[in-house]
């Protein structure tokens, strides 16, 4: 199979590597860096959906080319969802991960119910034509962190049938397990048979 491209609307290095081992060989996966763009695209919307069509629309836009672009957020049942569409600015606009993670467990002290979901949206913009995939996985918070690996909530979180938090299991299982990973295998599934680039 031909190698083909597509232009992944992120200059987070966490998520480019988790998303390029993912889609594997077949994909060369360029970020908004390599196209030239540095600026900090606003995610203004209240959806995980709205905030993914934002940045993919601000590719196609200004940039002309076909591309995808996600967004994640970890959904707590105690607190009604939150942070959800907030997760990666919950402790304010720095976007301080460990800042996040600590608000988020300050929250829960106390809580019987841990249970909480990871939850990410693609949407891709290929032509005139936009298209959703999503990715959930279920389980729950834990009391305090555990492991190094991963980034953002991935520490605190572990995934329903697994006593290991993300960032304890290491990329290679979470990348097959992985809210992100079950929405991009959607993606794949439809560009590997749905999808000329």
């Amino acid at each position: 199979m031909m190698n083909k491209k597509i232009v992944f609307a992120t200059n987070n290095r966490h998520k480019l590597d988790e998303i390029r081992a993912i889609l594997g060989d077949s994909y060369t996966i360029v970020s908004m860096n390599e196209i030239g763009c540095c600026e900090d695209i606003p995610e203004t919307a209240d959806t995980l959906e709205g905030n993914a069509l934002l940045k993919a629309r601000h590719i196609k836009t200004h940039y002309g080319y076909d591309c995808f672009a996600d967004d994640t957020g970890l959904e707590v049942n105690a607190l009604n969802n939150a942070p959800g569409v907030y997760s990666a600015r919950y402790a304010g606009k720095a976007k301080d991960p460990k800042a996040n993670m600590r608000k988020a467990l300050k929250e829960m002290e106390n809580q019987p119910d841990r249970s909480a979901r990871f939850r990410t949206v693609i949407a891709l913009i290929t032509g005139e034509k936009e298209y959703f995939f999503e990715g959930i996985v279920e389980g729950k918070l834990l009391e305090e962190a555990r492991g190094n690996a991963g980034f953002g909530y991935d520490p605190i979180f572990v995934p329903e049938g697994y006593t290991e938090t993300f960032a304890e299991m290491g990329g290679e299982v979470k990348n097959e397990i992985s809210h992100r990973a079950k929405a991009v295998k959607q993606l794949k599934r439809f560009l590997d048979t749905d999808f000329t680039l």
